[in-house]
């Protein structure tokens, strides 16, 4: 069976311990993700185990012939060559074992060396061709490469075409290609989309191998893997299980490690403040020194919470109100070559407190949607209108390239933080991976995702009612999210964004608005509730029952029906008669009593809108008083107010719901007259 392990290895920069003893033994069936906070030596370990860094103790051991394949996070680029030729490269050990065979007969045939042992080596080579997939290699190249998103014409593109996050989807098929015995990925799903990532999940779920990743994705480990290593302070600790139950375990451990870590603080307050105090007095000089002694013993085994498992909570700036309807698109149609259409008389109603993530394959015009949605892009057919009083926030990786200057992180983050926030920036900052003197960089060193951290901060700090986010999880780690995803769901505006990581989709969603090519459609409910409709349809197709027809509001270019400003059922709306016959045929009488029906729908709509600004307004006073000192410093009077606020934001729900109920039924009325 071939493995890699190594026994009681440690490796040093300088006086820093990175591995100290360290033990690691990864087989067939291995399935091991590797975590730990930034700055740890996860991807030095990784290295130690693919053999590219050597440690200074300690031993690591590889089975004879055992094929490891090791992906860094960044840096690998391909040229000189079209994608299938870049792709046939991962078959170089096949190559070598080809030419091998032909030596093999050429001996055999002028009958040189030991008969019998050439016989049994080129049986072993043809066994482990067959085995390791080489002749197949096309077939696999194929497969794996369209599975991670490339299409058909792709290969035969030169790779100098591809960009950088293309590059290392390259790399990463290449890793997978070989049949690798062991399998080592530093952060295989940063470049990765949606459908790329459920690809290699299920590609790693059905590998024979043996693996150990580094992933912030908290959905696609606990799917992948069924053990965690973390690395902390040179130690390593393996837990079983997904990273979920991981989490879980380490959360009891570190209740009781923070307990023993503030007893230990107070015992070095104490023993500092005795030795400040006392040390400069001739009479308390010998106690001060064996104080000092019994501080230096406790420094040596300080103990140390991992950054990474710390709890940091923040809320944003409370957001300005904003009337229930945010955003109305109405056929916006965008073009950027004048005849392929990216977003075909798209139709979209966004409302206060929607959290709406937009889906979709990459091209299907997701970044382009928030741009014009954001004012960026202005060049568009159709029209975006803004409700009253909204005001937008909005980040993509684009714009963080724009911090430029001398002023350092924390200058630039405390100049955008509310006065209420200050105190809590260097906490916000460590949420966001600047810890300790990072905090001082200036923006002009930053790399490119510590720009992208920096630009999304300050945004937090706004005060905006609607948040448009792409991509905002890119550059954070697991920790990070943790808190981004926390303080979105407490935002109290509106969010509408596109995310590739689904664990972070599914805990914001309330809404999905899918697009493809000319189609949209738009789905109540959470993400995975849209997963499952995409799943049942694709089912069905496959079944060869057709299309299911989708409960959701499907676009013009989709379905011809008139556009609705929220989820249709299926099912005729409370209130709506179903006469089972046109409009042509219906009498007089009939008619008549439609359009009384019809303007009493259309009364009540109007009467809930009024009901719903009259508690909004109530609601926004209530949370204005929570600003007032006298108030927020009250315990009683403060509790009163956020009772009123809980009760008036459960009146609010009642009649939305009822809105949408009534606003169906007028639809429905509308459509008939048609």
């Amino acid at each position: 069976m071939a493995f890699v392990q190594f026994s009681q290895v440690s490796l040093a920069f300088g006086d820093r311990d990175i591995l100290k003893n360290v033990s690691v033994n990864l087989q067939a069936g291995s399935k091991a993700a590797l975590t730990g906070a930034n700055g740890t030596g996860k991807s030095t370990l990784i290295k130690v185990m693919a053999g590219l860094t050597q440690p200074d103790d300690g031993k690591r051991t590889a089975s004879k012939d055992a094929r490891i394949a090791y992906l860094p996070q960044s840096g690998l680029t391909h040229h000189g060559c079209t994608l299938r030729e870049e792709a046939d490269k991962a078959f170089s050990f096949g190559y070598k074992l080809q030419e091998e065979l032909e030596k093999i007969g050429d001996d055999l045939k002028a009958g040189n060396g030991n008969q019998k042992a050439l016989l049994e080596r080129h049986d072993a080579i043809l066994t482990e061709m067959e085995s390791s997939g080489f002749n197949r290699r096309n077939v696999t190249a194929e497969q794996i490469l369209i599975g991670l998103g490339f299409s058909h014409d792709d290969l035969d593109r030169n790779c100098e075409e591809f960009s950088g996050g293309w590059q290392m989807r390259i790399a990463l098929a290449k890793s997978l290609m070989v049949n690798p015995d062991i399998l080592l990925l530093d952060e295989p799903t940063n470049y990765l989309d949606i459908e790329a990532r459920e690809w290699l999940e299920k590609f790693l779920n059905n590998f024979s191998g043996g693996f150990l990743l580094v992933s912030h994705d908290r959905y696609f480990l606990d799917h992948t893997i069924n053990e965690v290593y973390e690395l902390f302070n040179g130690d390593l600790h393996r837990y079983a299980g997904n990273f979920t139950h991981y989490e879980k375990v380490r959360e009891v451990e570190l209740e009781t490690l923070i307990k023993e870590y503030e007893k230990q603080q107070e015992e070095i307050r104490h023993l500092q403040e005795f030795i400040d105090r006392f040390g400069a007095k001739a009479t308390k000089a010998a106690q001060a020194q064996e104080r000092q002694k019994m501080l230096d013993k406790i420094l040596e085994h300080e103990i140390v919470i991992p950054e990474s498992l710390k709890k940091i909570h923040f809320k944003f700036p409370a957001a300005p109100h904003s009337g229930r309807l945010v955003a109305t698109l109405e056929k916006v149609t965008k073009s950027y070559d004048g005849t392929h259409k990216v977003l075909d008389n798209l139709d979209l109603l966004l409302e206060n407190g929607d959290r709406l993530v937009v889906a979709g394959h990459n091209g299907a015009g997701k970044s382009t949607l928030l741009r014009i949605l954001a004012g960026v892009d202005t060049n568009f057919e159709g029209s975006v209108k803004l409700g009253a009083g909204v005001s937008i926030g909005y980040f993509s990786q684009d714009n963080a390239e724009t911090l430029k200057g001398s002023a350092t992180i924390l200058e630039t983050i405390e100049a955008e933080a509310p006065l209420e926030l200050i105190p809590k920036v260097r906490d916000m900052l460590g949420a966001f991976l600047f810890r300790g003197d990072d905090v001082f960089k200036s923006l002009d060193v930053l790399s490119g995702g510590e720009k992208s951290r920096v630009a999304l901060l300050k945004l937090l700090l706004k005060p905006v009612n609607l948040l448009i986010l792409d991509e905002p999880t890119n550059h954070l780690d697991m920790h990070s999210k943790d808190v981004l995803l926390n303080a979105l769901k407490d935002f109290g505006g509106t969010v509408i964004f596109v995310s590739h990581d689904r664990g972070f989709i599914e805990d914001l969603s309330t809404r999905v608005l899918e697009l493809k090519p000319g189609k949209f459609r738009t789905f109540p409910g959470d993400y995975r509730y849209y997963m499952e409709r995409v799943s049942n349809e694709q089912v069905a197709v496959s079944s060869g029952m057709g299309e299911v027809s989708p409960s959701a509001t499907m676009g013009r270019s989709e379905a011809a029906k008139p556009f609705s400003p929220t989820p249709s059922t299926g099912a005729s709306p409370r209130n709506a008669p179903d006469t089972g016959k046109s409009d042509a045929r219906l009498s007089y009488e009939e008619k008549k009593k439609l359009e009384a029906e019809r303007r009493k729908a259309e009364k009540r709509v109007s009467q809930i809108e009024n009901e719903i600004a009259q508690i909004e307004s109530e609601k926004s006073a209530e949370e204005n008083k929570m600003a007032d000192p006298e108030v927020y410093s009250n315990g009683e009077k403060a509790k009163a107010v956020q009772a009123k606020i809980a009760e008036l934001s459960q009146k609010l729900d009642e009649l939305n719901a009822q809105w949408e109920i009534a606003a169906m039924a007028l639809e429905e009325f509308n459509s008939s007259a048609q």
